[in-house]
C-alpha cells in the first residue's frame, strides 16, 4: 500500500479484515503476464502476497511500500521489500516490469510516479496495474464528507481517482505506449461490514475527529450509507470502480 495524509497500516488488520483486496488483484496478475527469469517490481506491494505470487512464477520480485509496517509483513512473507515512495523509486533501468494493485490511488503525484516507473524500466518493460478511477467509493466519499460539513469540519481529498482519457494522457505523455486501459464498475460485497472497512480506509478524515468521538463518527456515517450500500439480508457492497491498464515503455 501507501500512505496518504494520516493514513497508517495495521498489517494484522489488513489481513484480517480486507484481505479480498489482494484476492481480487490476481486479474492484475494475469495482465501482467510473468514469465520465469523476469526481475518485476511491485509497486505499493502491501503485505507482500502478491509479490510472492508473481515470485512463484519465477520471477526475481522486489516488493516496495512506503509504509514501514507493511514492508516488514511483506519481508516476513519472504518478499525482498524495501521503503520507497512512488514518485521516488530508488531504480534505473532495472525491472521487466512495474506492478501495482490498489495502491497508485494513494499516490497523489501521478506524474511524479509515472515518470519513476519510467525510470526504473528497461527499454521494453510493462507497467501494468489496478487503481481506483474516477467515481470509485463515490457513495462513500460523500457520506464521509457530509458528515464532517455537519461538525463544521473538512479535510483533504487522500486519492487520486483519474479519468480514463486522464490518466492515459500522462502515460502517452511520459513515453509509453498503451496497450489495454479501461474503467469498470466493480460492487464488491465486504465480508465484514462497512464499519470496519472505514476504519481501515478512512483515517485521513477520521483525523479531523477527536479520537473518543471516531467510534461514534463511524457508526453515524455507517448508518447513512445503509440504506444505498447494505441490502436486505444484511450485506454491505462497497462501490468500487476500477482503472485497469498495461503500457510499455518505448525504447
Amino acid at each position: 500500500m501507501a500512505d496518504g495524509p494520516s493514513q497508517r497500516w495495521n498489517p494484522e488488520s489488513y489481513t484480517t479484515q480486507v484481505r479480498f483486496v489482494s484476492d481480487l488483484g490476481l486479474p492484475v496478475v494475469d495482465l501482467l503476464a510473468p514469465q520465469k527469469g523476469e526481475r518485476i517490481l511491485d509497486l505499493g506491494c502491501g503485505d507482500g502476497v502478491l509479490s510472492a505470487k508473481i515470485a512463484g512464477f519465477g520471477c526475481r520480485v522486489v516488493g516496495v511500500d512506503s509504509s514501514p509496517e507493511m514492508v516488514g509483513s511483506a519481508q516476513a512473507r519472504g518478499v525482498d521489500a524495501r521503503v520507497a515512495e512512488g514518485e521516488a523509486l530508488p531504480f534505473t533501468h532495472e525491472f521487466d516490469a512495474v506492478f501495482s494493485n490498489a495502491a497508485l490511488h494513494w499516490m497523489t503525484n501521478p506524474v511524479g510516479v509515472i515518470a519513476s516507473v519510467w525510470r526504473a524500466l528497461k527499454p521494453g518493460g510493462r507497467f501494468v496495474g489496478e487503481f481506483g478511477g474516477q467515481g470509485n467509493i463515490g457513495t462513500i466519499v460523500a457520506a464521509l464528507e457530509s458528515a464532517l460539513v455537519r461538525r463544521g469540519l473538512g479535510a483533504p481529498h487522500p486519492w487520486y481517482f483519474p479519468r480514463a482519457d486522464e490518466y492515459r494522457g500522462l502515460l502517452e505523455a511520459q513515453g509509453f505506449t498503451v496497450l489495454t486501459l479501461s474503467l469498470f464498475e466493480r460492487p464488491t460485497p465486504l465480508p465484514n461490514g462497512m464499519t470496519a472497512w472505514l476504519e481501515i480506509f478512512s483515517q485521513p478524515f477520521l483525523a479531523a475527529i477527536p479520537e473518543p468521538e471516531r467510534s461514534g463518527f463511524l457508526s453515524a456515517v455507517t448508518e447513512s450509507l445503509r440504506p444505498r450500500l447494505c441490502d436486505a439480508a444484511g450485506t454491505w457492497t462497497v462501490d468500487y470502480v476500477r482503472l485497469r491498464f498495461s503500457a510499455v515503455k518505448s525504447d
